[in-house]
């Protein structure tokens, strides 16, 4: 058994980034995927439950939701495995933390100041319309153990709310980035940046029995005590070791439709190709006997009804054989 928790499975996932612990961990990730866009001093973890607005909605349970200190919002999830309308799903997730927005004060709330109409009355001066609409940031941060048609075939794709001929940003506040793990193929040797450290080892650390001495940095000195299955308490060993028995189940039942697709596949090419064969040894047939029969001076009407030939293509029939024999 590995010495690290797979990042892929609930707990693993949330013991690395989800605990207060670890909050130093995930605000180091999270740095390095905004890197040049944004940079989180601190932040807070939020309720992770979007509650129905009615009886009809099942409402959202996040895997993370955190706040920073300037006021931005971010939605982290795992996925283990595919399934479908996955990138409508991501979508609805950070659309519906965007419209929750509206519901929160922002970190710099506005104070309305209160005064007195001529009549004595207290009232309230008016705020500016679109004021109430000023919205702080919203990213999803999506990781992906598996690839996703509907995505490039690449391992991060970034997601903004841009004008499509020019290209330029036009509203900041919600962005999305999905990484594609399996696209992912960099050997440690090659990963030169902590971005890419950090990727390199959330993929293949559940198969490490140490922690690679190419990974001297900080964050992995602490990535290796807050990973380690040791270090798990009893609680979480056990949920650990189930969550461990879902992930291998999932990834069996994932291989296996895999493989029935493939023999499928390989099936019907086999059949598709007998097919063709059939289908060519036919048509020399067919042009054989037509041969054979304007050899004979049977006219070309004939021939064509008896061979389904058309007059076009029998009428060509044995010039280019002679030319080939230099009898042309």
């Amino acid at each position: 058994m590995s010495r690290f928790v797979n990042p892929f499975t609930d707990l693993g996932f949330k013991v690395i980034f989800g605990q207060p612990a670890s909050k130093g961990l995930l605000i180091t990730l999270l740095n390095e995927l905004l890197a040049g866009e944004h940079h989180i001093e601190d932040l807070c973890f939020l309720d992770k439950e979007d509650h129905a607005d009615n009886v009809h909605d099942k409402g959202i349970i996040y895997d993370l939701y955190c706040r920073t200190d300037s006021g931005e919002y971010i939605i982290v999830e795992m996925q283990n495995r595919w399934h479908s309308h996955f990138l409508d799903r991501t979508l609805y997730y950070v659309c519906r933390a965007v419209g929750r927005l509206t519901e929160l004060p922002p970190p710099d709330t506005i104070k309305i100041p209160v005064e007195k109409d001529t009549d004595g009355m207290v009232c309230e001066s008016s705020v500016p319309y679109g004021s109430r609409y000023r919205l702080s940031t919203v990213y999803g941060i999506f990781l992906m153990n598996f690839k996703e048609d509907g995505l490039d075939k690449k391992f991060r794709t970034d997601i903004v709310l841009a004008d499509r001929d020019t290209g330029r940003v036009v509203n900041p506040h919600l962005r999305q980035i999905y990484l594609q793990f399996p696209y992912f193929n960099k050997e440690l040797a090659e990963c030169e940046t902590l971005y890419e450290k950090l990727m390199y080892a959330l993929k293949n650390m559940n198969d490490w029995n140490r922690m690679p001495d190419a990974l001297k940095e900080q964050v992995f000195k602490y990535l290796d005590q807050l990973a380690a299955v040791a270090n798990l308490s009893e609680e979480n060993r056990i949920a650990y070791d189930k969550a461990v028995d879902r992930y291998r189940v999932s990834r069996i039942v994932e291989e296996d439709i895999r493989r029935e697709a493939t023999e499928e596949g390989l099936k019907e090419g086999r059949e598709k190709g007998r097919e063709e064969g059939r289908e060519e040894e036919r048509e020399e047939e067919r042009l054989s006997n037509a041969l054979k029969m304007k050899a004979k001076g049977l006219d070309y009407e004939t021939i064509s009804d008896i061979t389904g030939l058309s007059i076009q293509e029998i009428e060509k029939l044995g010039i280019d054989d002679r030319r080939d024999e230099g009898k042309l």
